[in-house]
């Protein structure tokens, strides 16, 4: 590697240059290659990581687990009820206890204060596996998903990100595509627009980048000429399900459907998540809102979501890579 991220925290991408960035994804799309043609080396061997997970992942756990496992490094994984921290043990303690026991600690939980509070009193590199305000480890899978998916650097791509823009995902979109010089068109009701501290802050950085950044409520302005569509659920983890009725007639026309597709004006535009989709009535919430609410599918329908446009499955397993890259930057020497 030609960068040195040795034994730092990567709690949000505020913390990294472009330059880091790029060199991040370069090394997830080497692994990724190395995976691929059984040419993988382990790096890891010998290292030891404690997996905090206060909220439940499918994509987290596994991508951390499986790029652990196959670096040669073990994992002990701590669920909501599996120790005492944040009840009986501050955070500052546990973070004393693990960091003379691991080599490196994820949190994923509703605070960013705590994963920087492990980081601050830890001693070892600690990894935010999401938070209500940062989600680094989807926007860097989202970055190498896109930079795989056109043939041009990503200063030049442009996407849009629809429906509840003011939460994680959105804020941290923002956030890479104002690092990386891009063009990001965030379309939502004024009300999910991400506060003015998160819009402040990326367009200072866009200044220095060249980023385009757009926020509106027209649909058209915001996915016109884009070369991705991205969503997520309209109601993230943690709040309250009474909110579904109040957000639905206000995000229902941000659904991401084949007419929003098409406006695009780029019939090669291609569909994101970052997932769980709500896109049927397969699942309980799913029938759930059908049920209560006439809605089939959410924030996306089923007939995008199962389309040759989607590329949520290239966005899941690029958790894993861009993950074990995090993981060889930061503990391999």
């Amino acid at each position: 590697m030609h960068f040195d991220l040795y034994n730092k925290s990567v709690l949000t991408l505020k913390d990294f240059s472009a330059d880091e960035v790029n060199a991040l994804l370069d090394l997830s799309a080497e692994l990724k290659a190395a995976r691929a043609e059984g040419r993988e080396v382990q790096r890891l061997r010998g290292k030891s990581l404690a997996l905090i997970f206060e909220k439940d992942s499918t994509r987290t756990r596994c991508a951390f687990e499986v790029a652990a496992y196959e670096q040669g490094a073990h994992v002990t994984y701590i669920g909501s009820g599996g120790s005492h921290i944040g009840y009986k043990e501050t955070f500052k303690d546990t973070a004393r206890v693990l960091g003379r026991m691991y080599s490196g600690i994820e949190y994923r939980g509703s605070c960013q204060r705590n994963a920087e509070s492990l980081a601050r009193y830890s001693g070892v590199p600690v990894w935010n596996g999401m938070t209500d305000e940062e989600h680094p480890f989807q926007t860097l899978a989202d970055l190498l998903t896109m930079r795989e998916h056109v043939q041009k650097p990503l200063r030049d791509i442009s996407f849009c990100f629809l429906g509840n823009v003011c939460f994680n995902m959105g804020r941290s979109l923002l956030l890479g595509a104002a690092k990386m010089g891009m063009d990001i068109r965030l379309g939502a009701p004024r009300a999910f627009w991400p506060d003015e501290q998160s819009l402040d802050f990326a367009r200072a950085l866009a200044e220095e980048t060249g980023a385009r950044i757009t926020v509106t409520e027209d649909l058209e302005t915001a996915v016109q000429g884009c070369d991705f569509v991205h969503t997520d659920v309209w109601l993230s983890m943690g709040e309250d399900s009474r909110e579904w009725a109040e957000r639905i007639p206000l995000l229902r026309p941000y659904q991401v459907t084949p007419q929003i597709m098409e406006m695009t004006g780029n019939p090669n535009a291609k569909f994101m998540h970052c997932l769980p989709a709500i896109s049927n009535t397969e699942t309980t919430l799913g029938q759930k809102l059908y049920d209560e609410f006439g809605l089939k599918g959410a924030e996306v329908v089923e007939e995008v979501f199962e389309s040759e446009a989607s590329i949520v499955f290239d966005q899941a397993e690029n958790r894993l890579h861009t993950t074990k890259a995090v993981l060889v930057a930061t503990l391999a020497k």
